[in-house]
């Protein structure tokens, strides 16, 4: 009777062990949850890349139709890998609000110059503040929002054409 009481700890800790591991085998690593994903879009001020009168994003964007807001830096090596597929997306009509990220709006400015320049209006967040409002944890980061003002889907990676396309499709 010792060793039943002894050996029930473990016996339990084992049978956790399992069922966790089973269902997170069964998780899918591409669907991530978002904090934002549908709710509204933050309206807080940024200031212009080259100054002026702050802005909010639905304002930048100039448009009250669906608009992506992508956060980069010119420190940002995946920025520069996820750039064709911004300026592709541009090509086609979409409307990209950029938020220069925690850096310099030189280096933000050098690094459109040098790379194309996707965006309708150039926010900057140099101190990341706005970006924790939106939930950035890494750059670059984008935020598909709809023509309700809602945030429909957020990318926390760089993205390729195929994959740009896909998230400009659940605008429509």
């Amino acid at each position: 009777m010792k060793r039943l009481i002894a050996a029930a700890p473990i016996v339990i800790f084992v049978a956790l062990v399992l069922v966790f591991g089973l269902k997170s085998l069964h998780r899918n690593p591409e669907v991530q949850t978002h904090a934002l994903v549908g709710k509204p879009v933050p309206r807080l001020a940024m200031a212009p890349l080259g100054g002026g009168t702050p802005l909010d994003t639905a304002e930048a964007s100039g448009t009250t139709g669906p608009y992506i807001v992508n956060f980069f830096a010119s420190w940002c090596g995946p920025c520069i890998e996820e750039e064709p597929a911004l300026l592709a997306l541009q090509a086609q009509g979409v409307k990209i609000v950029g938020v220069n990220y925690k850096d310099a709006a030189m280096a933000g400015q050098g690094f459109l110059d040098k790379y194309g320049d996707p965006y309708v209006a150039h926010l900057t967040d140099p101190d990341g503040r706005i970006g924790i409002e939106f939930g950035v944890t890494a750059v670059p980061e984008s935020f598909l929002v709809g023509s309700n003002g809602l945030v429909l889907a957020k990318v926390s990676a760089p993205m390729s054409e195929p994959e740009a396309r896909a998230l400009w499709a659940r605008a429509k």
